[in-house]
C-alpha cells in the first residue's frame, strides 16, 4: 500500500459506521459504470441461449425442481 493509501485506511478507521458505508456505496457507485462492450457480449450471449433452448438444444430443469431442492435447505 502506498502512502496516501496508508493514510486514507488510518483515516477511514476513524470514520462512524455509517460514514464508512456512504463512502462504501459512493465507490462502489463509481466503479458500477455501464460497459456497452460487456452489455453486447451478455446481450449476444442472452441471444444464443434463447436460440438453444426454443431449438431444444439444451438441457432445462422444471421450475418446481428447482425451488424444491432450494427450499429443502
Amino acid at each position: 500500500m502506498g502512502t496516501i493509501s496508508k493514510e486514507l485506511a488510518e483515516k477511514i478507521k476513524t470514520l462512524p459506521d455509517t460514514e464508512k458505508i456512504e463512502l462504501v456505496d459512493s465507490i462502489l457507485t463509481q466503479l458500477d459504470r455501464p460497459d456497452p462492450e460487456i452489455d453486447r457480449v451478455w446481450a449476444d450471449e442472452a441471444r444464443k441461449r434463447w436460440e438453444a433452448y426454443k431449438a431444444g438444444k439444451v438441457e432445462t430443469v422444471p421450475y418446481e425442481q428447482v425451488m424444491g431442492k432450494h427450499r429443502a435447505r
